[in-house]
């Protein structure tokens, strides 16, 4: 029999559960409100005790309400944080058991992608969705089976938030971490973000892949294009996470389209008469980008040799001879320097195409020389024929 205190209790939560049922939404909210407040960080113990061992109870009417509600946005962010307490008390793998039963990972990626609920809300579902894939391997898979990369690579590049932004990097870099089964999928939904128009999108993507490549070990072709299209940010962190990755991939297969690529940016298309390709060169583009070919060579002589095997050296040259961009000048003026004094015979090619005076100029202000070149000497850079012998630079080093 159960004692008088515990069937005081019970009625108690009896009286609470009928008030909910009957309660409309204003009501609800007040209810949400309180049980917040009052619950927020408790363990599974310190809930059951609170609801008299029919904590589920309430968590079923909670989920229920979430099904019926969540499109329409009644509630829905204190309606997940309730559901929140729930999920992520200690010990209460039973009420993530309860939350998965009825659907619960689907509706969280399904928030995230509709369109007229707030940034607030997806986010909350981006946290719960987190205590999901924290409960171990398979709650992982079951987000992946449930097209959660998709979902979450799609909210990264749209959304207008940078905390959910970061929120949805930490859950990504979980789920391609002790996840093999899913693992490239995660590598690939993030090189998916790569061409969105956000910068902090573009950035996090970029600062998870860097760390998963050494857990995926082989970078897929596909990654080449979009890792080229990031150098051309107009943005630096974009730009320095970017070439953080390009250093890691230098040791994989792609490193070959990957050098040639970068040298392509240097050189704008050959048209009837020179006409700078205005999303490489001008102000706001990747200038910064220039320099990138001097940061990797740095890294290591093969890349080095490789990068003036694909024509560097030429293609510096005729960013250096554009005259309409002197910001993009500087950067590549900086790198020609460093091949220059770093392989004999890319300076005696340089000198040569340059003549003794310019080319004394160069040595003595690699940052400001380029100020100086009248029109000719542009033009005579621009459309400069330097052309080392692919086996030259392995021999000079």
């Amino acid at each position: 029999m159960t004692s008088v205190k515990e069937q005081e209790a019970i009625k108690k939560l009896m009286v609470f559960l009928q008030e909910w049922d009957s309660a409309h939404k204003v009501a609800r909210s007040h209810i949400l409100d309180n049980f917040i407040k009052s619950n927020d960080g408790k363990t599974e113990p310190e809930l059951e005790l609170e609801f008299s061992q029919g904590a589920s109870l309430f968590l079923a009417r909670l989920t229920t309400w979430l099904r019926m509600t969540y499109m329409y946005s009644t509630c829905l962010n204190k309606l997940l944080k309730s559901i929140g307490i729930f999920l992520s008390a200690a010990s209460g793998r039973r009420y993530l058991i309860e939350f998965l039963e009825i659907g619960g990972v689907l509706i969280l990626l399904e928030i995230l992608g509709l369109n007229h609920l707030k940034e607030e809300d997806k986010r909350e579902s981006v946290k719960l969705l987190q205590l999901v894939a924290d409960a171990g391997r398979k709650y992982k898979e079951l987000i992946c089976e449930s097209y959660g990369v998709r979902s979450l690579a799609e909210f990264l590049a749209t959304s207008n938030s940078a905390e959910a932004q970061g929120d949805v990097q930490v859950l990504m870099d979980s789920l391609g971490r002790g996840n093999p089964k899913y693992q490239n999928q995660v590598y690939k939904g993030l090189v998916a973000v790569l061409p969105c128009a956000s910068p902090r999108a573009q950035q996090l993507a970029l600062q998870t892949l860097g760390v998963m490549q050494d857990m995926v070990g082989q970078a897929p072709s596909v990654l080449v294009e979009p890792v080229l299209g990031v150098l051309r940010s107009v943005h630096l962190e974009v730009q320095y996470e970017a070439i953080q990755l390009m250093k890691a991939l230098m040791a994989h297969e792609v490193r070959p389209a990957l050098l040639k690529g970068l040298v392509a940016l240097l050189t704008p298309p050959r048209k009837k008469a020179f006409t700078p390709r205005l999303d490489l060169l001008c102000a706001s583009s990747p200038i910064r980008g220039l320099s990138h070919c001097s940061v990797l060579a740095k890294e290591s002589a093969e890349v080095a040799e490789e990068l003036i095997q694909l024509k560097v050296v030429h293609g510096l040259m005729v960013a250096v001879g554009n005259l309409d961009y002197m910001a993009s000048q500087r950067h590549a003026s900086i790198s020609l320097e460093y091949f220059v004094h770093t392989f004999p015979f890319v300076e005696e090619c340089v000198k040569k195409a340059l003549g003794h005076t310019l080319f004394q100029r160069f040595m003595d202000s690699p940052k400001t020389w380029y100020t100086k070149m009248n029109p000719v000497q542009a033009e005579e850079l621009s459309s400069n024929i330097v052309d080392i012998p692919r086996d030259m630079a392995r021999m000079q080093s």
